[in-house]
């Protein structure tokens, strides 16, 4: 690694996360980047490296997995991260009843364990240094239940209460806390969580791209909450006024 910041990026491979990793190398740093392909990772890294002459560290990892992120520690210095972008996760779709349990148990690893795993090593050089910046991605799922992926709206909203909870705490520190909410996204997430014609993901979607120049943004403004997409904003405030057995039906129809 050279002098520059050094940021590290979860899900790095495919969709918010690779655009991430490139926004964070465009604006001068350098990149820990963690997926489970390593391949992928390679070859990005190369990119990015002859693109925008920075250095890039590649883990493919499977942050599932219970010593995932201890192993990371032992390879790379966690104490060195100025920016730490959570990403990693995953969603299913279907009835909970008729789920994979070990699927949903997965998920909650992934979306819920890693992040906060990873955020607890990173933190104490944050702290320490006096700056840094945490951004974890939520989901506007994060602002209701989820009828047909509960448990991944369950996540979801952990990580967002996690996030303004811990920014709180950290508000006399330097360091930021951000949870990036973005609606339904051309990211790749749809197919991987079988999700059908009759769902949210309907009309032309924001680019994963887009996202994640509007997350590094808000990471900058030191934004708590940002939610991305002006009519998302207007519905995740027009939800705070309905019933909560309403918002559970609308969602249970939009996804059915």
């Amino acid at each position: 690694m050279t002098h520059n910041p050094i940021a590290l990026v979860t899900g790095a491979s495919s969709g918010i996360g690779r655009q991430f990793a490139e926004v964070l190398a465009k604006n001068g740093h350098d990149l820990v980047l963690v997926a489970r392909s390593g391949d992928v990772l390679d070859k990005l890294a190369t990119l990015l490296e002859k693109k925008y002459d920075t250095s890039v560290e590649v883990y493919p990892l499977d942050l599932q997995e219970n010593d995932a992120i201890s192993k990371l520690a032992k390879k790379t210095d966690l104490g060195a991260v100025s920016v730490l972008v959570n990403n990693a996760g995953f969603g299913d779709y279907g009835e909970f009843e008729h789920s994979e349990l070990a699927k949903q148990k997965d998920m909650i690893d992934l979306n819920i364990r890693s992040l906060t795993e990873l955020t607890h090593f990173v933190l104490p050089g944050m702290t320490t240094r006096g700056h840094g910046s945490i951004v974890n991605v939520a989901s506007i799922a994060a602002f209701m239940p989820g009828p047909y992926m509960s448990v991944y709206y369950a996540t979801k909203a952990f990580v967002l209460s996690f996030s303004e909870a811990l920014s709180e705490e950290l508000a006399e520190t330097g360091v930021h806390v951000t949870a990036l909410c973005p609606g339904p996204t051309e990211s790749g997430f749809k197919k991987s969580a079988g999700i059908g014609r009759g769902s949210l993901f309907r009309g032309e979607l924001p680019t994963s791209e887009q996202v994640a120049e509007y997350g590094y943004a808000q990471m900058m403004k030191g934004k708590r909450v940002a939610v991305h997409g002006i009519e998302h904003k207007f519905y995740v405030q027009l939800m705070r006024f309905m019933p909560r057995a309403l918002v559970s039906r609308l969602v249970k129809k939009a996804q059915s």
